[in-house]
């Protein structure tokens, strides 16, 4: 009622001065511009009031969408049981917080446990995958002592989101789904700095340490979920141990695949070892070195959504057991 009231009230001096103003009845040339002036004066006010009416929904409306997209893909705690993490993600959608790329880190009983996914396609169409297959991990990581267990609960979560959105998304022709799927990395680091993973065809991680960024070696990829089942036999590949001081990146392949005007490939690799030659490694120097330098790269506006998680193991010390080196391939 009280957003009626002001665009009311400016009618009704309209309509007053119209019908009562001597002015308003005259036909000469003063009293026409009079009226035109007046007339413009109230359709003025009206449009002010109804963008700034505009302006305040917006607002509401995108700090809603914020907490939303906050609550769905939250902002990690700057330590996970003695490990320093940084993360962040840029949506390809102008104006959206989260778009298909997905990440967590949680201390389990069995180990700090990570996750970093790429739904198929970007920006807003992508959060339902997203809110499936980061709800599922959520609960697994800390039910399922295996990580084999982990992801298979991702892949029926994920089947169960699919299944569920088909009847909406049949095509009109053949009544098929449009094939969508999830490529996934789960990562374990254990209490000792041991490293397990399964990939399914995402991205390997990088180990950031000594002054080199190199390409980790995570297994066999697996195949990503949604077209094809995984295998009955899922165990995860052993990757060596990340010491004290070491640090690894998780990315999307938004990262590498972000071209130039020239249609060049963003050189991460280049990136990271220019940021880790500053030691002892930062999470947050590195993330806001590759970050800044894929903006200018991309020209300010990647086209696909880009996400990179960093962890630093700064556990002073580790458990009396022979420390094994991880296992990477260097980058040339």
């Amino acid at each position: 009622m009280l957003s009626l009231a002001l665009p009311t009230l400016w009618g009704a001096v309209a309509i007053t001065y119209k019908l009562a103003c001597p002015l308003a009845q005259q036909g000469g040339l003063g009293a026409r511009i009079l009226t035109s002036a007046v007339f413009f004066a109230v359709g003025t006010g009206l449009v002010l009031h109804v963008r700034r009416a505009l302006l305040r929904e917006l607002r509401i409306v995108r700090q809603v969408a914020g907490a939303a997209q906050s609550v769905l893909l939250r902002p990690l705690p700057q330590r996970v049981d003695g490990l320093r993490v940084a993360a962040a993600q840029l949506s390809a959608d102008r104006g959206a917080v989260v778009g298909g790329d997905l990440y967590e880190v949680i201390a389990t009983e069995y180990g700090v446990r990570v996750v970093m996914g790429d739904v198929r396609g970007h920006g807003i169409a992508a959060i339902g995958t997203v809110a499936a297959v980061l709800g599922s991990f959520r609960e697994a990581a800390h039910d399922e002592a295996e990580l084999g267990s982990v992801l298979r609960k991702l892949e029926r979560a994920l089947a169960r989101h699919l299944g569920e959105r088909a009847p909406a998304e049949a095509l009109d022709a053949g009544s098929q789904v449009v094939e969508e799927f999830v490529t996934v990395l789960l990562l374990e680091i254990g209490g000792d700095g041991e490293l397990r993973a399964l990939n399914c065809g995402h991205p390997a991680p990088y180990l950031l340490s000594g002054g080199r960024a190199d390409v980790l070696t995570v297994g066999e990829p697996l195949p990503p979920l949604g077209p094809f089942p995984l295998p009955a036999e899922l165990s995860a590949a052993h990757c060596g141990q990340l010491l004290p001081g070491e640090a690894l990146l998780l990315h999307t392949d938004g990262v590498e695949d972000a071209r130039d005007a020239h249609g060049r490939f963003f050189p991460l690799p280049a990136v990271l070892a220019e940021a880790v030659r500053t030691q002892p490694v930062s999470p947050q120097a590195v993330l806001g070195a590759v970050f800044s330098r894929l903006l200018r790269h991309a020209g300010g506006s990647p086209t696909d959504d880009v996400a990179v998680l960093v962890l630093r193991n700064d556990r002073h010390q580790l458990p009396r057991r022979q420390q094994e080196p991880p296992v990477v391939h260097q980058v040339t």
